[in-house]
């Protein structure tokens, strides 16, 4: 016959296995962007960002589900319950009611011009005050960004994405963009176009983090994140 106290040990170890297990069988489902080579629907790995935190979570038994929308789609839906929240993104881009996490992979801010343009700046100031700029109508770009665009708005010219902005910049409708430039030349090669360039100056090194929806449970799963990233 089993004893009171054997019985406490046995319904212990049973609950450490159950919670074990639930840990280990954890999903977090996002959502996310067309944005290659960090994140994309019909990239193998969906992404180089997005291998990099499968492959983390993998390594302590979360399996990561990706869906991929519109960006602006993307961040409303991942308030929903049923979503941990969306990724990757720029920190300015964590919106209310979500919660940033620690940097998950790094990405730049910087400029594209055609080949046969000759652009010559030193400020972001000065770049819209002398030149049209494209930039993507949805991103919360930096403080000095924003401030050129909202005092030179003849100057600017709005794409919807990096596919539209990179099309415009080759038929010569601005002469530059501003965008991470890893994405558009990866998108100029995929796309045939020859006639861009980056600038070698960089506007900033940006991080890329998960947005969180807010909540408990999310909580808990920032501070699982934070711990294993300092790893």
């Amino acid at each position: 016959m089993v004893s009171v106290k054997h019985l406490a040990l046995l319904i212990l170890l049973g609950l450490a296995i159950v919670s074990t297990g639930s840990v280990r069988a954890e999903t977090w489902k996002l959502t996310s962007l067309n944005w290659q080579p960090y994140s994309g629907a019909e990239m193998s790995s969906q992404g180089n960002s997005i291998q990099k935190l499968r492959l983390l979570l993998e390594e302590h038994g979360i399996t990561l589900v990706v869906e991929f929308y519109p960006w602006k789609r993307a961040q409303h839906l991942a308030g929903k319950p049923e979503y941990v929240g969306y990724f990757p993104a720029w920190p300015e881009e964590v919106g209310k009611g979500f919660t940033a996490s620690p940097p998950v992979d790094t990405s730049v801010i910087g400029y594209i011009k055609r080949k046969d343009e000759p652009v010559d700046f030193d400020t972001v100031k000065g770049l819209f005050e002398n030149y049209k700029v494209g930039i993507i109508s949805t991103y919360v770009y930096p403080a000095s960004v924003q401030a050129a665009i909202k005092a030179n708005p003849k100057n600017t010219d709005k794409s919807k994405d990096e596919v539209s902005l990179l099309k415009k910049l080759s038929g010569n409708r601005f002469q530059v963009a501003i965008t991470d430039p890893n994405v558009m030349m990866y998108l100029a090669e995929k796309e045939g176009i020859s006639n861009v360039e980056p600038l070698e100056k960089i506007l900033e090194d940006k991080s890329l983090v998960i947005s969180f929806r807010k909540g408990e449970d999310n909580q808990k799963r920032i501070e699982f994140l934070k711990k294993i990233l300092t790893k």
